[in-house]
This record gives C-alpha cells, structure tokens and sequence, in this order.
C-alpha cells in the first residue's frame, strides 16, 4: 500500500503537491515525531517518508486520545486503541512498525468485562453485581455496620495474601442491612484476584428446581457449577420454601462436596440456631429435625459467623 506522502505527490496539481510537502515538513517536525527521531537515530529519514501515514495516524491518534472524549465517543479508527510505533530491526535494516495498543479506558473495560465472567449468579439481580463499590462508602454508610464490614474486609485481604481458604461466611442480620450488596462486593474483590464466583438467590432457586428436576443435564450442570466454583453464595438462605427432594438431594450433596475443599458463604435473616429449625421442616413432610441437623454439620463447621447490624437500606420495616 502506498505511503498518503506518495499518493499526494504523485498528483499532477501543483498547489496540491506543495500543501504534500508542507504537510510531510509539519508532521517530520511534529514534537512526537522528533522523540520518535531522536529515540531511534538509527531509522533513516528515508524510512520515516516512505511510512507519513502511519506518522500522521500516530500523531492524530495521539492528538484525539490527550482530548478523549470517553470510549464510547472515542475517534480513533479503532475504538478503545491508539497507534504505537516502534522501531524493529528486519535483514539488518531498521524500520517502522505499527501496533493498535488499548488505551487505560479500553484496558479497564476488558478487566471488568473478565471479572465479570469469572461471576455467575442465579437470579440474582444483575444490577447488584454491576453496582461499583466505593469501601469508604461501604464502611461509613452505617457505623454500625463497621465490625461486619471490617470482618469481610479482613476476609479478602487474608484470601489475597494466602490464598483460598476452606471455611466460608456466614452473614446474618435483619431486612435490608447490605448482606447481599457485601457478599457480591466480596465476590468482585476475590475474582480481581483471578477466583471464580456464583451467587444463588436461594428462594428463586429452590422454585426454579421444581421445574428443571426432570431435566438431568441441565440439574447436573447447574449442581456442578456450583460445586466447582472457587466461592459459592447461597443468599437469603432460610426464605426460600424448602421440600424434602431439594434440601437432602441438591443442598446436601452440594454442601457435602465443598466442605473441607472450597468456601462457601451465607446471607440469612436467620442466626445459625434460626436456621438449622427451617431446614428441619419443609412443606411436604413437616418437621424432620435428624435431617436438619444432619444438613447443618455441613454448614456451621464451616463457617465465621457475623451478624450484620444497622439501618434498613431499602426504607422499609426492619
């Protein structure tokens, strides 16, 4: 492909090879072309003509990005990128090569987008886990809530320096205190880190497996997914109306599993003791206090406790 210099100066309009001329003087003289000269002493002018256009997208491109306009508004040919040059040596002769390199913005956006691939939720909202997270705001928003918050902060910053511990969470406290919003908080700290997450909302969950319980592949990659995962969230465990076939047949194997391999974490409106008597009865076959238990020796061993106190968040009763 021909150099723009070469296009323009092979024109037969004179006025318009001179305005080529002057346009390839400006642009050697441009302050980015002249570091690039200076840098590379070595690349011969000649070299540096024959590429005028990769130089005047370097500089344009350099020009749009010291006025950036966001990414989505961003000019350069391709978005989110600006031209890098450098100067490699190819058969013993040094030379101009191009690069499209991603700019900070466009880089912060990748590391986000794979954070968040690295979080599956089950009907969770969305919204929660694309919230951003300011840990000022978190830990002054209710002083109350400060050794919960310091609790959890704690938790990341141990799992960050030494790695994923077996024993999990268990954040209980009233309506609307932030036990979800701090859970996935935790989650999008960790998976920074590189771990993976699933959060589960636990009483859409237990409805949705009434439906898929007759479809085996799908039951199964939901059950493994949240058996492999590096940090499992049951949220809002204790709402949910509990039947026999879900607690001791997708709760349990799951629990049993991940004890002693891989953290799991709660969010309850109930304490520990509150819970063991709701997973004791589920609607088709009353009480069956043997089987809570039995559910719990899976939970409480494997969990720090930590009650959440503070103000509704959501406006309404406590």
């Amino acid at each position: 492909m021909e150099s723009m210099g070469e296009v323009l100066r092979s024109m037969n309009n004179p006025a318009l090879r001179l305005r080529s001329r002057d346009l390839e003087h400006e642009l050697l003289n441009h302050p980015l072309v002249l570091r690039l000269r200076s840098d590379h002493p070595e690349l011969e002018e000649s070299r540096l003509r024959l590429h005028v256009s990769r130089l005047y997208q370097y500089v344009e491109e350099a020009r749009n990005c010291a006025n950036c306009p966001g990414l989505e508004q961003c000019p350069n040919d391709f978005q989110g990128h600006y031209s890098k040059l450098t100067v490699e040596s190819v058969g013993g002769f040094p030379d101009l090569y191009e690069r499209k390199t991603a700019c900070a913005l466009q880089t912060a956006k990748d590391n986000q987008e794979r954070i968040r691939k690295r979080i599956r939720s089950f009907y969770v909202d969305e919204r929660v886990l694309s919230e951003g997270y300011d840990e000022i705001e978190i830990m002054g928003k209710d002083p109350r809530r400060a050794p919960a918050v310091s609790r959890l902060f704690q938790y990341i910053k141990s799992t960050k320096e030494t790695g994923l511990s077996t024993r999990g969470l268990y954040l209980y406290g009233s309506f609307g205190t932030g036990k979800t919003f701090l859970m996935c908080y935790l989650l999008h700290e960790l998976a920074i880190t590189g771990y993976s997450g699933v959060i589960v909302y636990m009483p859409d969950f237990i409805e949705e497996l009434k439906a898929i319980m007759t479809d085996g592949q799908k039951l199964k990659e939901t059950v493994d997914t949240m058996k492999d995962c590096d940090l499992l969230i049951f949220d809002d465990i204790g709402a949910e109306n509990l039947n026999p076939w879900a607690r001791d047949h997708v709760l349990g194997p799951i629990l049993n599993y991940r004890m002693n391999r891989k953290p799991t974490f709660y969010t309850s409106n109930y304490p520990l003791d509150g819970l063991e008597k709701h997973l004791s009865f589920t609607s088709k076959d009353g009480e069956e206090v043997y089987k809570g238990q039995r559910l719990m020796n899976r939970i409480s061993p494997y969990v720090d406790v930590v009650q959440l106190v503070g103000e509704n968040q959501r406006g309404g009763p406590s």
